[in-house]
Formats: structure tokens, C-alpha cells, sequence
């Protein structure tokens, strides 16, 4: 029986839980008076939260797979940031994040992180795991990978997209338009994708064989982004792009576990 998931033993203590708010304490503090501002302070507020749930759930390797996200995808945003201001395509406040975009990309990993995190509560003292903490642990990387993929879709899409095509209809649009993609943005995409897959697995969240779990189920997801912006986004006004990005980072999640269930079968439990 083929075996994708990682043997992941998350380990949940005071101690765990007191280091993410001193280390997210002092990290958002610099980052907050830094020069360059790369969140809104509501949005370092929201990240500092964040910071907490992620280091406190899933302790610094959890943490590392978000840090690693968050830095390439602010990188990507600014990637020919003046021809998109130009074109009127670029995201709002030159790429600062608020707290919608910080719970718009992390709200399913959060999630699945404090999941994983009352599973381990259940457990022994002993090190241990169960499959259904390493499908939670899967689901957590794929949903960041997909976030990634669609970051960097999108923004290489934006700054270097020769041709440009409605995903469903294939019609040529301007760059940046809902649901659009290009050839330089899916391959970005995917890109993005096995970069976090790939640090998801150094640090031992996911196996080899989830890294192209991930990549698979990010490309599902981003393509059906592209669908749900071309079609419902452009008709429902409260379906907004950190919505859309929840949905999106879901679906990836989602994807990506029932794949693993089907190569190896449903957790002891559940069958």
C-alpha cells in the first residue's frame, strides 16, 4: 500500500505556546517600525495572531512553511510592481497586506493547524502521531502551497503574461482581468507550488510523495479559482478576492487529502 503521508508528532505545551508569543511579539515589533512596510499595522495585528496559532499548533516547523510563503509572496507582489501600478493591476496599498488578506490566505492552514493541535492533546506523552494528524498536516502545507501558486500565478501573470486568455471561453483579455491565466503565470503557479511543498517536507509536515500531492492539488485549486473569478465573482459583489482566496486555499487543502485517502485509504476510525 502506497504510504504519502510523513509520520508528523506535533508536540502542544505551555512552553511551545509561550515561545510564539514572545518570538511573534518581538518579530511583528520590527517588522512593524521597519522602514519598509510589508503589512498594515491592523494587518501585522491580524499576522501577529497568526504567528501565535501557527507556532503554538505545530511549533517552528508549522512556522517555518508560512514564513517561507510569506516571503516569496511578498517578493512576487513586487515583481514589476510600477508596470502594474501603471496598468491599474496591482493590488491595493503597493502590496501592504491587511487582516483580510492575512486570514484570506491562512484561515484553512489555521485551521488546520489547531485541529492537528487538539488531535495531539488526545495523544500519549510518548512521540506518536495518527493519520489523521498527518492528513491535517498534509491538507496545512497544500493549502499554503495553493496560496502560492496562485500568488505567484497571478502577479508573474500580471508583469510578464505575453497572451493572456479567459479560462473559459480561451478569449484573449487584458492582464489582470478575473480569471484570466497565461502560460508564464500556470508555470509560475506551479513553481510556487513545489517551493513550499518542498519546505513542508525539510521540515518533515509531509512525505516526497506529498510534495507532488501538493503541486497537484494547487493546480486543481488555482484553476478553479481562475473559473470562480471569471463566473460567480464577477456577478456576486460580496464575493470578494480574500473570499475567493479562502475558498481557494480550501479546495487545495481538500484536494490534496482526498488524494492521499485514495492512495492509502481512510484513518483507522473513520472507515
Amino acid at each position: 500500500m502506497i504510504a504519502p503521508l510523513a509520520l508528523f508528532s506535533p508536540s502542544v505545551s505551555l512552553q511551545q505556546w509561550l515561545v510564539a508569543i514572545g518570538l511573534n511579539t518581538v518579530l511583528c515589533a520590527i517588522a512593524y517600525f521597519a522602514p519598509k512596510k510589508l503589512l498594515t499595522p491592523a494587518g501585522w495585528l491580524h499576522a501577529w495572531i497568526l504567528g501565535i496559532l501557527l507556532w503554538g499548533s505545530l511549533g517552528w516547523q508549522g512556522y517555518l512553511v508560512v514564513l517561507v510563503y510569506f516571503g516569496i509572496g511578498t517578493a512576487v507582489t513586487k515583481v514589476g510592481m510600477a508596470q502594474k501600478e501603471a496598468a491599474g493591476i496591482a493590488e491595493k496599498r503597493s502590496g501592504a497586506r491587511g487582516p483580510e488578506n492575512v486570514w484570506g490566505s491562512a484561515a484553512i492552514g489555521a485551521l488546520c493547524a489547531i485541529a492537528i493541535a487538539l488531535l495531539a492533546l488526545q495523544l500519549p506523552q510518548t512521540p506518536t502521531t495518527s493519520p489523521l494528524i498527518n492528513l491535517l498536516a498534509l491538507g496545512y502545507v497544500a493549502s499554503f502551497s495553493t496560496k502560492l501558486a496562485d500568488t505567484c500565478a497571478s502577479e508573474i501573470g500580471k508583469a510578464y503574461g505575453q497572451r493572456t486568455f479567459l479560462i473559459t471561453t480561451l478569449q484573449a483579455v487584458p492582464r489582470g482581468t478575473e480569471g484570466a491565466v497565461s502560460l508564464e503565470g500556470t508555470l509560475a503557479g506551479i513553481v510556487g507550488s513545489i517551493a513550499i511543498a518542498v519546505v513542508g517536507w525539510g521540515v518533515g509536515l509531509i512525505s516526497p510523495l506529498g510534495i507532488g500531492i501538493c503541486m497537484v492539488a494547487a493546480f486543481v485549486a488555482t484553476n478553479l479559482e481562475s473559473l470562480i473569478g471569471a463566473t460567480l465573482q464577477t456577478r456576486w459583489t460580496w464575493l470578494t478576492n480574500e473570499l475567493v482566496n479562502v475558498i481557494n486555499t480550501l479546495i487545495g487543502a481538500v484536494v490534496a487529502i482526498a488524494i492521499a485517502i485514495l492512495l492509502q485509504g481512510l484513518p483507522s476510525g473513520l472507515s
